[in-house]
């Protein structure tokens, strides 16, 4: 072989190995599986990836695989998919907790929610109810704030855990109506609503989908949603804001993310089509049977609310000293 031919062979050698150096353009991505990382089985974060997973897989012919991380509220799956290549094949459902709250609960937390991950959509909000039990006299939230003022004793809030969203909300209650309460750990959000329904606590801020069907049955009484909007399948319960207390708003949302880095390309072709899943009629379907409404946003828009929500949750984490290992 001549001089000039095995130099025109290693230019095309060269060549060939640059072009599959080069990330995948977006008409030819997904061309494999990808995975999301989300909760643990079974959990709310865990059935709307499958859905998402499900609908994104039949509209790409590539499959979702849903990889739970259900150790410490995800931040430990958020700190596998920050560290994931940027390639569009690993992707976050993550939770007001791991991209707002966990950067003020613990001091080594293993990935920056700002710096290392670029926002998709946001998802789903789900607001939770605040419930006393039925039987207890006030019939309203003004009415609950009296009666909680009047107490001798400082009422019990069942929480569903240290640093849950129910405790944060238990927090956000007792600065905002300016009472006497005493936060109650319990282990998980059914638990915390049970103890309500036994009378064991006298308030709870509980996920809608376990609150409401004790509502409707009588055993449980709702003052308000805590939300900046009143929910779809409960149109009748008013705001927190319309029933009085402005400001209490405690909701778990969930946001796409991947990895920093990933190309302009996949990343919009990634919102485009999973706000096309998230606007489907069957899909807001399963997210009102679980308690959630669809959320949908430009990236932009989803920068800025996970910055609001950090700054809001900050103020709270701060002002009651509470810190995780």
């Amino acid at each position: 072989m001549s001089g000039l031919s095995r130099a025109i062979v290693a230019a095309v050698l060269a060549v060939s190995v640059l072009q599959s150096a080069q990330p995948l353009s977006a008409q030819e991505y997904p061309s494999r599986y990808m995975r999301i990382i989300t909760g643990g089985a079974g959990t709310f974060h865990d059935i709307v990836a499958r859905q998402l997973g499900q609908r994104l897989s039949e509209h790409w012919g590539q499959s979702a695989v849903i990889e739970n991380q259900p150790a410490a509220g995800l931040t430990i799956g958020s700190g596998i998919a920050a560290k994931a290549a940027p390639d569009g094949y690993t992707l976050l459902l993550a939770d007001r907790t791991a991209l707002a709250a966990a950067p003020h609960l613990y001091k080594n937390l293993r990935y920056d929610p700002t710096k290392d991950f670029r926002p998709i959509t946001l998802v789903a909000r789900a607001p939770s109810l605040l419930v006393t039990p039925s039987g207890l006299g006030p019939a309203n939230l003004r009415d609950f704030i009296d009666y909680a003022r009047r107490e001798p004793e400082p009422v019990l809030f069942a929480s569903a855990g240290v640093a849950t969203q129910a405790h944060l909300a238990g927090e956000l209650f007792r600065q905002l109506a300016k009472i006497e309460m005493r936060i109650v750990q319990y282990r998980g959000g059914g638990d915390a609503a049970l103890a309500v329904l036994k009378g064991e606590a006298k308030v709870t801020s509980v996920a809608i989908s376990t609150a409401l069907p004790h509502v409707e049955a009588g055993k449980m009484r709702a003052l308000a949603v805590a939300s900046d909007k009143r929910f779809a399948a409960a149109p009748d319960i008013p705001t927190s804001a319309e029933a009085g207390l402005p400001g209490f708003e405690a909701e778990q949302w969930l946001a796409m993310m991947a990895p920093a880095g990933v190309s302009d390309a996949i990343a919009d072709k990634l919102h485009r089509d999973i706000v096309d899943v998230l606007r489907s009629p069957g899909f807001k379907a399963v997210l009102l049977a679980q308690g959630a409404e669809i959320a949908p946003s430009t990236p932009a828009e989803l920068a800025t609310f996970i910055a609001s929500e950090t700054a809001r949750l900050k103020t709270l984490i701060d002002a009651v000293g509470l810190r995780l290992e």
